[in-house]
């Protein structure tokens, strides 16, 4: 993460709040220990949404005059580059997301579908309540991952920049060796699996679905922007596992950068609807398709693996795979009859308001 960091504050992030959100110039040489104590212990927190005894504040205020005269230094955080702070740095305080909006246009306009628009459950106006969802929900997600993240580049988990001097000991860098440096990609995808397999699985509990997961099946038909259109504490929930593979195993801070890039790409991938893994091993688009018309198959996220082994796997049908098949009028309505009969057994009542919207408008 504190490679994502410091590309994008010194490319981007640091420029655009400061512009955004610019320094006055009357302060452009003011002196951070005495602003900072002043700030807090004149601050009326009495008037806040929450109150503090002024003894209170002026021991906020020390501790802060305390950290500040500690003094940050910067320092690379990886040893491939360096990208010193710009003039620009001291505007900038947080990551905003752009890989979502990225990934999920270039699949919408050059993979999805479009076809899919003319589906009988896809829902009016669906883009935009996609788009919607995803915007309410990131925010929370982002707050909620803020911890974990810190904790990783303060040195709490097993992230490390070289093989040969990580800066702590594991039992698979002795086991391994330098092979290491291969085997976590597929380890970090199976361990991953298999936990978010268990993960999604309980969200269609009837504890949780009806409050946190049933958001995220009102697409039935997805577009790639459905890919993060999440309840935030759903999609939390099963960013868990990427969070905690680096605090149980080693993994290079490339690889991490790398994994949870291709992470990003692939939940997109397996929403947009273009048919073509049909494996036995792979959880594609036809499998997760099969999810979003059906519910209670198919919850892996990369693999069929643990739907497998755990009997929840519902094969793909044929027709997706065919051409003239995929997208004609008789799989769509057999898709429609079954799904109307399942949707009363999981939410008693489908709530949903199908009809034409932005999308068919613009074929």
């Amino acid at each position: 993460m504190d490679v994502v960091l410091e590309v994008a504050d010194t490319f981007l992030l640091d420029r655009l709040y400061a512009t955004v959100l610019p320094i006055s110039s009357a302060i452009t040489s003011f002196d951070p220990i005495s602003t900072i104590t002043a700030s807090l212990k004149n601050y009326d927190l009495n008037n806040a949404s929450f109150a503090l005894p002024p003894s209170s504040r002026i021991h906020i205020a020390e501790g802060a005059v305390g950290l500040a005269r500690s003094g940050w230094q910067w320092q690379p955080s990886t040893q491939w580059f360096n990208l010193e702070p710009s003039e620009w740095a001291w505007a900038s305080s947080i990551l905003g997301t752009a890989i979502y909006f990225f990934f999920a246009t270039l699949s919408y306009l050059f993979v999805f579908d479009k076809n899919t628009f003319n589906h009988p459950k896809y829902l009016k106006n669906q883009m935009r309540l996609e788009i919607h969802q995803t915007l309410r929900s990131i925010p929370l997600m982002a707050i909620l991952t803020v911890p974990v993240f810190v904790a990783e580049v303060r040195g709490h988990s097993y992230i490390y920049t070289t093989i040969t001097a990580p800066g702590f000991t594991h039992p698979l860098l002795h086991l391994f060796g330098p092979s290491y440096t291969y085997f976590q990609f597929p380890f970090f995808l199976i361990f991953t699996d298999f936990l978010i397999y268990w993960i999604h699985r309980g969200l269609h509990s009837k504890l949780l679905y009806r409050h946190l997961h049933k958001p995220h099946h009102k697409w039935i038909m997805p577009t790639p922007f459905a890919s993060h259109a999440f309840h935030p504490l759903d999609g939390y929930a099963q960013s868990v596992p990427y969070h905690l593979f680096p605090f149980l195993f080693p993994l290079h801070k490339g690889a991490y950068l790398a994994l949870f890039t291709f992470v990003q790409i692939w939940t997109v991938m397996i929403h947009d609807g273009e048919y073509v893994a049909n494996s036995l091993l792979i959880n594609g688009a036809a499998c997760h398709t099969m999810h979003h018309l059906y519910f209670n198959y198919n919850y892996g996220q990369f693999t069929t693996i643990s739907d497998r082994v755990f009997r929840s796997y519902r094969k793909p049908n044929e027709e997706l795979f065919v051409k003239e098949t995929k997208m004609s009028g008789a799989e769509w309505g057999r898709q429609a009859r079954e799904m109307e009969r399942l949707v009363v057994e999981v939410e008693g009542k489908d709530e949903r308001s199908y009809g034409e919207g932005e999308g068919k408008k613009m074929q």
